[in-house]
């Protein structure tokens, strides 16, 4: 990787089971915190965030050997644990049904040049040797 250069963006939204306004108060603040803090440890860049009482959206930038489905699997799946064992009445809320996240979830790439900028870049390095 020392020789490659990219820019992999990601727009990721998901939801609380049923769609339930739980993410909300101290849970809210909570929960920022564990994902800048899964960020961090994983190497995805948070750039932007926003909590919803019942949704999140998250603007990530990561290596291109990181799949987007494993960055959405790695953030539902510790943030869940951890915020169950932050908040057990959260934990009992959610008792029946055994998860908090829903299991889908949205994401989609963010360009950041568009196609002839591209083109150009690759015409033009035959010129730079």
């Amino acid at each position: 990787m020392n020789h490659c250069k990219n820019l992999l963006q990601f727009h990721i939204i998901w939801c609380p089971k049923f769609r339930f306004n739980v993410l909300n108060g101290r849970i809210e603040l909570e929960l920022k915190e564990i994902l800048r803090n899964i960020g961090e440890n994983y190497g995805y860049e948070i750039k932007e965030m926003e909590i919803m009482s019942d949704h999140i959206h998250l603007f990530i930038s990561t290596k291109p050997t990181v799949a987007p489905t494993d960055v959405v699997r790695s953030l539902k799946s510790i943030s869940a644990r951890e915020l169950f064992e932050k908040f057990p009445k959260l934990k009992a809320f959610y008792h029946r049904s055994g998860s908090l996240w829903s299991k889908g979830y949205f994401v989609s790439l963010v360009g950041n040049v568009s196609e002839e900028t591209v083109r150009k870049y690759i015409q033009e390095q035959k010129l730079k040797d």
